[in-house]
């Protein structure tokens, strides 16, 4: 009986060897210049879309290998050859919308992360502008106030007529900071997201009223001339106290802003389903740059509107309009401002109450 034959293992791997030696230079001839033209075709992209470009990186090592082993087969197709293409198919069809869908996610994303930062920038920047505008305006009749309190204190001012005097001064500096602090509170609930409405519906007429009412002392001080007028009665779903709040705030810087003699026009109406309510003054104008900031934190504007009154009339922290903007949008409404005339004209549309 005859020993079986034993096969050397080492021979057949041999094979394979010099094999997979003598086609490398091929497959590297032919997929090396496919993969250079995807790179230079990614660095030509690289300012483009996110999904252009991973589709791009999917396509080049699927283009590389087709091409490598078309060129090392000598475009022989045979059953093996075959299945590998369609292997290849299979992976672009796969892969090509999973990295488009990829890439829109992460453009996204990155999108967002983007806006976010700036969002994040702008609200820090616009914090230091607040505290330093606060610290500014809180100081002035903090001083008023300790310096007449020194003088009553030490005799100095000892006649009944500059006493009260005196103790009105602080009356006026007091309520002055009471406001500015009220304001603050009011801006942090807007700003947190902590502001929440009691609704029901209002007749914007009746909160006019009252707001010019209320207004009407500082105006006649100032010899500013309040006018209001009305369409229509419109009534709106809000609460009182914060639609009171806007009405205020834009005539009282509509007021602080325009000359004596001058006129600040006031007028409801209804246009489709919004309430209308407007608020005109006489302050100059306001540079066209300057127009999308007035509803900034703390943002004054310049020169071109005309200069705060001097003496004991509040001169504000710039907290009011972006107070108004903040309680109007709870209320889903828009507020815009533009130049008219002789001033400016703000505008707050409201939805009306069904």
């Amino acid at each position: 009986m005859t020993a079986p034959k034993v096969i050397d293992p080492a021979e057949p791997m041999s094979e394979m060897i010099k094999h997979a030696l003598h086609i490398l230079p091929v497959a590297l001839a032919l997929t090396v210049p496919v993969t250079a033209a995807g790179v230079l075709l990614l660095y030509v992209l690289r300012k483009g879309r996110l999904a252009t470009n991973l589709t791009v990186l999917v396509l080049i090592p699927v283009a590389a290998v087709v091409v490598g082993v078309l060129g090392v087969s000598g475009f022989m197709f045979n059953s093996t050859l075959t299945t590998m293409l369609l292997v290849c198919l299979l992976v672009v069809v796969v892969t090509l919308p999973a990295a488009i869908l990829l890439g829109r996610m992460i453009a996204a994303r990155t999108v967002w992360e983007r806006e976010a930062r700036d969002r994040e920038r702008a609200a820090e920047a616009s914090r230091r502008e607040l505290v330093a505008w606060i610290s500014h305006d809180l100081r002035t009749p903090l001083a008023g106030i300790q310096a007449m309190a020194e003088a009553l204190a030490d005799g100095v001012i000892s006649r009944q007529r500059e006493v009260a005097e005196y103790a009105g001064r602080i009356g006026t500096q007091t309520r002055r900071l009471a406001g500015m602090v009220d304001d603050l509170f009011e801006l942090s609930r807007i700003t947190a997201g902590a502001l929440q409405l009691t609704l029901s519906e209002v007749a914007l007429q009746e909160v006019v009223s009252d707001a010019l009412a209320g207004q009407s002392p500082v105006a006649d001080r100032k010899k500013v001339r309040l006018v209001a007028n009305a369409e229509s009665w419109p009534v709106v779903l809000g609460s009182d106290p914060e639609l009171a709040r806007i009405v205020r705030n834009l005539v009282s810087n509509a007021i602080r802003h325009t000359p004596p003699d001058g006129t600040v026009a006031v007028q409801l109406g209804v246009d489709g389903k919004d309430a209308v309510l407007s608020v005109e003054d006489a302050c100059g104008g306001i540079p066209d740059q300057e127009l999308n900031r007035v509803f900034e934190v703390a943002f004054r504007g310049s020169a071109a509107r005309t200069p705060a009154p001097r003496g004991d009339e509040p001169i504000g922290a710039g907290l009011g309009l972006a107070i108004a903007k903040g309680l109007v949008e709870a209320h889903r409404g828009r507020i815009s401002a533009q130049n008219k005339g002789p001033g400016c004209r703000f505008e707050v549309r409201l939805p009306l109450a069904i």
